[in-house]
């Protein structure tokens, strides 16, 4: 999967703890578990911080199924939790991401193995709201993205975000509600114990290609240029486009892979997440860390996800004024989320039942930070 799949924010929740089920893919409120948390033999500690020992709090919850020709898997998320205790939010300690997964009878996972004639298992139909997000998208398509409906695109985000939040209808939301899981409000309860950050939904958008960002950018820049020298008697602010121009790709301290993190994201400065099943990252800082091998098969973790900036700032738009100081420590430029590169499930297979079984295991979170003097520092946890 070549696609890049950004995450931008959609309509509010009416409740911040308001169910929806596991397809939802959503930024805080409560997590939507496929099952009753006991039910999934999850390990307490994994939902607390290893820190301060507080409970965490659901921060991402991405419904991520992962369809290849040796892998399929529909019944799949991931979770992102963080602490909002002050003092914490920087903390790579503070901060863990968990895939939740459903082992089937027929499931067959990629392994050294397999063999060439191997036929993948056919797609069983299913809604709307469990399709791939990538699905019936390919590098073709992407290569004619049209610039104008690309734009109008651009504006047509820009309008639904500024809507207040009481007026936001939303067909997601309508769409848990007609797809909500057996766990609704009346069987899993009203937990008013876990600490939760404002709620809204997520709807997702294909990035546009760097060639087609470019052409739109190197059009921006001929008009600007042309209105420029149409202009004889403007000649002072010509001088400072131009000087404006140089500092910029002429810094003397600009850090080049800062800067092209600053460019995609103010290409889509809305962006609350990015998705790209074993991508790569967008990294604010060169150095990466090491993401570890998986707990459960040994196998190499990827790249699946990261957070991005507006998402802490849309949250801290609507966040109570007990969690907005907490929100001020989460400094970090990026988030990401690293899992088994065979999304496995090999200690769980013997425990199957006839319904097939839910587990969940935690992967690896990559944290990188803005320092001063362009010095970007990186934590990771595993």
């Amino acid at each position: 999967m070549s696609e890049v799949m950004l995450g931008l924010p959609g309509p509010w929740a009416e409740d911040n703890r308001e169910p929806s089920d596991h397809h939802t893919t959503k930024i805080g409120g409560l997590p939507d578990w496929p099952l009753p948390i006991e039910a999934l033999k999850l390990n307490p500690t994994l939902i607390h911080c290893t820190q301060c020992g507080s409970k965490l709090c659901l921060v991402a919850q991405v419904y991520a199924p992962v369809s290849s020709e040796t892998l399929k898997i529909e019944e799949r998320l991931l979770l992102v939790f963080g602490c909002v205790t002050p003092n914490c939010g920087s903390s790579p300690l503070s901060w863990r991401a968990l895939r939740i997964q459903k082992v089937e009878n027929d499931a067959q996972e990629s392994s050294s193995t397999a063999t060439e004639d191997k036929t993948p298992a056919a797609a069983s139909p299913i809604s709307v709201s469990k399709m791939n997000w990538w699905e019936n998208l390919s590098d073709k398509d992407d290569e004619d993205v049209d610039l104008e409906d690309l734009s109008r695109a651009f504006s047509k985000v820009a309008s639904l975000s500024s809507q207040p939040k009481k007026t936001n209808t939303n067909r997601n939301s309508e769409r848990a509600v007609k797809h909500s899981s057996p766990l609704t409000a009346q069987t899993r309860g009203v937990d008013t114990e876990t600490p939760v950050m404002p709620c809204f939904y997520i709807y997702s958008q294909v990035e546009p290609s760097s060639k087609n960002f470019a052409s739109m950018c190197s059009n921006y820049s001929s008009l600007s240029v042309k209105e420029k020298e149409g202009d004889v008697d403007d000649h002072g602010q010509e001088e400072t486009w131009e000087a404006e121009n140089y500092e910029y790709d002429k810094a003397l301290n600009a850090d080049r892979t800062y800067l092209k993190f600053k460019k995609q994201l103010d290409a889509s400065p809305e962006q609350c997440f990015r998705y790209a099943f074993g991508g790569k990252p967008l990294l604010a800082t060169a150095e990466v860390g090491n993401a570890g091998k998986c707990r459960l098969c040994g196998a190499s973790r990827h790249f699946e996800m990261q957070l991005m900036p507006p998402l802490i700032y849309f949250l801290q738009e609507e966040a109570d004024a007990c969690h907005k100081g907490s929100l001020e420590n989460w400094n970090w430029l990026m988030l990401a989320v690293y899992t088994c590169s065979k999304s496995c499930s090999k200690s769980f297979d013997k425990e199957k039942s006839t319904h097939g079984v839910w587990f969940a295991v935690e992967e690896t979170v990559i944290m990188q930070f803005e320092k001063p003097l362009n010095e970007c520092a990186q934590h990771y946890f595993s």
